[in-house]
């Protein structure tokens, strides 16, 4: 029986337990079924030795001795009598002490490992020993609740995983939306550019044309009185080819003409004949640019699209919003603010003075200021300084400095100016039409602060977008 067991043990493979199918050996001499070790190394991930972890370099190629000798003790197990294998059902069942011919029934806790009631008796007096299945059933309960970790945590890292490839898709529809935008820009520019080029060349040819209308018209003149002058030329050559009494007869008249003629002034060439290049080229570029400026608008403030609140909908240059009916599918990216309808301005201000406008009209229900970078972006916030939030909010026809103070103005503010000086630790709101001073909230600013913009649904109100501007200051 012993020698039996021997040989089984050592025609095992160490990953199934069974005896060897197709073994194969390692350069370590550790011995595997070709497909458990397989199945394992894909499983692992790597091809280490599952017992000593030595690294295989190649993969090994049957050991055609030891499976003979497998395959010739299978046999022999498959031809043993019906109580053999009965009896190896048992010691399969019931193992046994490796101190002593009994069963464990007992478990140690200090050790962590289950004794038999002679080992409980001689070693483990002063354990904490309690009986197998109760430790198997308290084990097994902790097992379940390390499972139940472990699906949550998966879980967890699925819904990641959902929000990266919710993130990967929004951003190919980024892309196409973005470059449609810069293309219908630059088209914009570009179409501006050649009409300015067609004026100005247009411009160059009419100037050329006048020019040269002078020009024919000087040498008109000029050609007349050559001809002129040839004439009276040839009127005193033949005076002079002439007798005596005939020249006599003509002279007179002839003189007559000639000085008249001599004594005109000289021909003049008329100035400002040529183009005026300099008119044409001089600062060429600056001027269309200034004109340019003239067609484009700055705006002090660009609202970030990824920090958006789903219910919220951004204007194609990004500088106005507004509450939409519908709630957009966008990711739930870490800038998004997701509680309320909130957007921020994608640049933070973290010194020097900085101001902008924003146009409410009418619109009942909306709140502007600024916030610290890292306030709560998911969770519940209150707009208050306590928490980072520097805000002027309108609703219900009040207006309240989110201290819970109710500010005083004469009429309803069509715009609001924002100014803030980050050094002197001061955000300020105006009322942009003569400057009278609504509220100012003095703290002092340890992190980067970023345009806030909240607005609710505009009802019946006309004005449905807030939008910022540029202040009258340009600063």
């Amino acid at each position: 029986m012993a020698e039996r067991a021997l040989l089984e043990s050592l025609l095992s493979c160490h990953v199934c337990s069974e005896t060897f199918r197709d073994p194969v050996s390692l350069s370590c001499s550790h011995n595997f079924c070709s497909s458990c070790l397989k199945k394992f190394w894909e499983q692992a991930g790597n091809k280490n030795c599952p017992i000593c972890k030595r690294k295989s370099s190649k993969d090994p190629g049957v050991n055609f001795t030891l499976k003979e000798l497998a395959d010739s003790f299978a046999e022999r197990q498959r031809t043993s009598s019906p109580e053999m294998a009965k009896e190896k059902e048992k010691e399969k069942e019931e193992v046994l002490c490796d101190k002593h011919p009994e069963i464990p029934s007992l478990f140690c806790e200090d050790e962590q490992r289950a004794v038999c009631p002679v080992c409980e008796f001689s070693l483990h007096q002063t354990h904490k020993v309690v009986p197998v299945e109760q430790a198997v059933s308290d084990l097994k309960e902790q097992l379940k609740s390390d499972l139940k970790s472990l699906q949550d945590k998966k879980d967890k890292y699925k819904q990641v995983e959902e929000t990266y490839n919710e993130m990967s898709e929004h951003s190919k529809k980024q892309l196409l939306s973005t470059e449609r935008q810069i293309r219908a820009e630059f088209n914009k520019i570009h179409q501006f550019l050649k009409e300015e080029e067609e004026s100005r060349l247009a411009a160059l040819r009419e100037e050329e044309e006048q020019k040269g209308k002078t020009i024919s018209r000087e040498m008109k003149r000029i050609q007349e009185q050559i001809s002129s002058l040839s004439d009276s030329i040839c009127a005193v050559e033949e005076d002079l080819q002439k007798h005596n009494v005939p020249f006599l007869s003509s002279y007179k008249a002839t003189q007559t003409r000639a000085r008249a003629q001599s004594s005109l002034s000289d021909p003049q060439l008329v100035s400002g004949a040529l183009i005026d290049v300099a008119k044409h080229l001089g600062n060429l570029s600056f001027r269309v640019w200034e004109k340019m400026k003239e067609k484009v608008h700055f705006s002090p403030v660009i609202l970030d699209p990824n920090t958006a609140s789903r219910w919220l909908h951004l204007s194609d240059d990004l500088t106005s919003v507004r509450d939409g009916d519908a709630k957009q599918q966008l990711p739930d990216n870490p800038e998004r603010n997701t509680n309320y309808a909130t957007v921020l301005g994608s640049e933070g201000f973290s010194s020097g003075k900085h101001s902008w406008e924003v146009e409410v009209g009418d619109h009942p229900n909306w709140t502007i200021g600024l916030v610290k970078e890292s306030v709560d972006r998911k969770g519940a916030c209150c707009y208050s300084p306590k928490y980072g939030v520097w805000c002027l909010l309108h609703h219900s026809g009040q207006y309240t400095d989110v201290v819970g103070e109710t500010v005083r103005v004469k009429k309803s503010l069509q715009r609001i100016r924002v100014q803030l000086d980050y050094d002197m630790g001061e955000v300020s709101f105006y009322n942009p039409e003569d400057m009278t001073h609504i509220c100012t909230h003095r703290d002092t600013f340890t992190e980067k602060l970023f345009p806030l913009f909240n607005i609710g649904k505009a009802g019946d109100a006309k004005t449905s977008d807030i939008k910022v501007c540029q202040s009258d200051s340009g600063k």
